[in-house]
């Protein structure tokens, strides 16, 4: 196993059961740091701010269809 950081986060690279290389946004396994944002939220919180930018710039892009 090896930790990386690549495509502008730590990701964690690992060989699968058939020999191909993987891997997983270190985040979300227990070798990543807590998101900041989920410390201080402290779950008062269940979306990000720009995580809700983000799906708003999606939905008025559906809506253009």
């Amino acid at each position: 196993m090896a930790w990386h950081q690549s495509w502008g986060e730590d990701r964690v690279y690992f060989h699968g059961a058939d020999g191909r290389l993987c891997s997983f946004p270190a985040s979300l396994t227990s070798l990543g740091l807590p998101d900041p944002f989920v410390m201080v939220a402290a779950g008062r919180s269940y979306f990000r701010v720009q995580d809700l930018v983000e799906l708003s710039k999606l939905v008025e892009g559906l809506r253009s269809c």
